[in-house]
């Protein structure tokens, strides 16, 4: 049962898709456009922050071996 479901989804996968119409492609172009354009800018370095790995990144907060979830 498993191999005939890997077969067909295989089998879909290598039919061919149909040539994208001009309006399919400038949505494209369009997006990727406003892709480039919402990338967030860098941040600028904290001042007077603690060293190490950013503690939100990791879900909580330790310092000196005493964490802190909130």
């Amino acid at each position: 049962m498993i191999r005939e479901a890997n077969r067909a989804k295989w089998k879909a996968m290598q039919t061919p898709r149909p040539p994208l119409t001009d309006a399919a492609k400038r949505a494209l172009a369009e997006a990727e456009e406003r892709r480039k354009n919402a990338a967030a800018p860098p941040l600028p370095p904290e001042k007077g922050g603690r060293n190490g790995p950013e503690p939100v990144r990791y879900g909580d907060w330790e310092v000196k071996g005493i964490a802190s979830d909130f």
